[in-house]
């Protein structure tokens, strides 16, 4: 008897159709395109009307990222998409939140030091530590450094986790106007906000005065009430 015939049917791929291996590379191919086209660029001719401006929660600079991170800002993603597709001139900017107490402890955590204001400055100085991977180094062995050196050092640190967490959204593909970008330690957007606190002020919307403040007596800095942990302790109550 003679052989059957292949009765297989052969597959022929789609035109420009990328396989399992040419899949591979596909967002940086895809954002450098959409980069140098100006595919997500925020359209500054647009009237008020035209616009859509999406206020940009930006993240705290952690050195940290997780699943979290990603699931929150694909829902702003999907709204600035669709937004697009309705013709409006979506302003859609990223922002680091790198400005404060989470950034103080990063920094501490990191390299291993904390701030003496009354320590002179140090020229070229190396930390005693770097990659602390978050791990918790007390106070006590934590090497006194000046306020100028741990700025510096701030600074450094901040420069390099937005680095990894700009790679990421990137990598989804994030539909981000990144000529739009500013962090909450920047000069610029420092200013911004001490010129709204003064208008603020002029127009009786803010006040100033003296109050207590919170104080954390072990790191020596202010503390924000949402950074407060309540806690209850038994205790007496005494009537004079």
């Amino acid at each position: 008897m003679g052989e059957r015939p292949d009765t297989t049917p052969t597959r022929v791929p789609a035109p420009n159709a990328p396989d399992r291996v040419g899949a591979e590379g596909l967002e940086a191919k895809w954002g450098e395109l959409w980069e140098k086209e100006g595919t997500y660029a925020f359209d500054r001719s647009a009237v008020r009307e035209e616009v859509y401006s999406i206020d940009t929660p930006p993240p705290t600079v952690s050195g940290s990222l997780h699943v979290g991170h990603v699931f929150s800002y694909t829902h702003t993603d999907v709204v600035a998409r669709y937004q697009r597709m309705t013709g409006k001139a979506v302003f859609y900017p990223m922002g680091w939140d790198d400005n404060g107490l989470p950034t103080e402890r990063r920094v501490q955590n990191y390299y291993g030091v904390r701030v003496d204001p009354t320590l002179p400055y140090v020229e070229d100085f190396t930390p005693p530590h770097e990659g602390g991977e978050g791990k918790s180094i007390k106070a006590r062995d934590q090497l006194p450094i000046s306020r100028k050196n741990f700025v510096e050092l701030c600074e450094r640190l901040t420069v390099e986790d937005e680095a990894q967490f700009e790679a990421l959204w990137r990598y989804l593909g994030l539909s981000v106007d990144w000529t739009q970008n500013y962090q909450t330690i920047g000069a610029k957007a420092r200013k911004i906000a001490q010129a709204a606190f003064l208008k603020n002020l002029e127009r009786g919307e803010a006040y100033q005065s003296e109050a207590p403040g919170l104080w954390d007596i072990t790191f020596q800095t202010a503390v924000a009430q949402a950074e407060l942990e309540s806690r209850e302790y038994p205790g007496f109550y005494h009537r004079l």
